[in-house]
């Protein structure tokens, strides 16, 4: 459930510019080098705390110490407040109401630093914070006080699991995430049966998509980012019944992923001009939530796809895009260090503080990857989109074109 960039994203990046005064320089100064304490060499502004928390957060699964400076970097980004924005520059100025913090990447570092322990001051934090912004439906946006969508929901109830709280138990106005994230779940009958929708149309109606599914499906089974092989009780396959409770729910959406995962074995872009390319992030969530339920079949032969397909993508996409394989392969019972002959531990950690010294500036004009080829995938789009004030139903609109079965 991460939030990265060519030409979908830098068409939102257009807009957003559009919307802010010209500046009198047309050629500014670049700003300083990357801190050589983040993974990947990419402009950090929308994702840095995010892919540096799923690095993080890989290693740790794979049983490899992360380095200190890069640990610290992260604890580093945190608001006073428990907030965490995507990349704060200059950390020694506090957080104002212009830092655009955020509930994904706040509940990605939660996870990851959770998992290494040892910081329980910062999680605890960021915590409280992601509870004082809950909606009264039980869910979270984006943003705060943005409306509740199954992506952002799913990654805080993986957060609360990791920090010791019970999602269940976390309620606003005697509400759950649970309750949230089951109202986003279509009914049995007619299309799109048993996924999640990201949000609700204008007119309440619900659209199926594959990318909220998956996250949907973690979510409601109190899972994070990282799942352990072997953990899902659920059957390999099951029809659809009325979801009365999370489990039901994880059933039915992981039934919704293998339907959509069967014919290629991968989710395609949802992307206006990309509807027949693969969406390798999405498919690779796809499969840790599948393994997360049970589905261990259709789990393995989306891996399978991956691991003869996806090593393009993610060199490309960089460390995030290494995490989400780590994390499906890890899930599914797959060796991360033996993924399609590539050593998807090794590529990470090139990617981080232990590789040489970093070269790549940011720059205002740096070109941006496209959204679909991205460890962040749609998920950031949206994120930058919902910042932006600019709204999603375009994006989501172009999904169920492609996602009803």
């Amino acid at each position: 459930m991460n939030i990265r960039r060519s030409a979908a994203v830098l068409a939102a990046v257009a807009v957003i510019g559009a919307a802010a005064p010209a500046a009198a320089d047309p050629s500014p100064a670049p700003s300083p080098a990357l801190p050589s304490a983040l993974y990947g060499d990419g402009d950090p502004q929308y994702d840095g705390v995010w892919r540096q928390s799923l690095a993080l957060l890989a290693q740790h699964t794979v049983g490899v110490e992360p380095p200190e400076a890069a640990v610290d970097w992260l604890t580093g980004q945190q608001c006073a407040d428990g907030s965490f924005a995507p990349y704060r520059a200059d950390t020694a100025k506090a957080c104002d109401a212009e830092t655009a913090v955020d509930t994904n990447q706040t509940a990605a570092a939660v996870q990851a630093l959770a998992a290494l322990g040892g910081h329980d001051d910062v999680t605890d934090k960021a915590v409280d914070w992601l509870k004082s912004v809950q909606n009264e439906d039980g869910g979270w946006g984006y943003t705060a006080g943005g409306a509740s969508d199954t992506n952002s929901t799913s990654v805080v109830v993986g957060a609360l699991a990791a920090a010791g709280e019970k999602p269940a138990e976390v309620k606003k106005d005697g509400k759950s995430p649970y309750d949230a994230l089951l109202k986003l779940e279509l009914p049995c009958a007619g299309d799109g049966a048993g996924a999640f929708a990201f949000q609700p149309g204008k007119k309440g109606e619900l659209v199926a998509n594959a990318d909220a599914t998956a996250a949907g499906v973690l979510g409601v089974l109190g899972a994070g980012l990282a799942v352990e092989p072997g953990k899902g009780g659920g059957a390999e396959e099951t029809a659809c019944e009325k979801a009365d409770g999370p489990e039901q729910a994880a059933a039915n959406g992981a039934a919704y992923l293998a339907d959509a995962l069967a014919e290629d074995g991968h989710l395609t872009s949802a992307l206006a001009g990309a509807e027949d390319q693969p969406d390798y992030g999405n498919t690779a969530d796809a499969v840790v939530a599948l393994a997360a339920q049970g589905a261990t079949g259709a789990a393995g032969k989306s891996l399978a796809w991956l691991e003869k397909n996806a090593a393009d993508w993610a060199a490309r996409s960089g460390p995030a895009a290494y995490a989400q394989l780590i994390f499906a392969a890890h899930a599914a019972g797959a060796d991360p260090r033996d993924f399609g002959g590539a050593d998807l531990v090794e590529q990470l950690t090139a990617t981080g503080p232990s590789a040489p010294e970093k070269t790549s500036r940011v720059t205002d004009g740096e070109e941006k990857k496209d959204a679909s080829d991205s460890g962040f995938g749609v998920w950031w789009f949206v994120g930058v989109c919902l910042v932006a004030g600019i709204g999603i139903g375009f994006l989501i609109s172009g999904r169920s074109k492609r996602q009803q079965p």
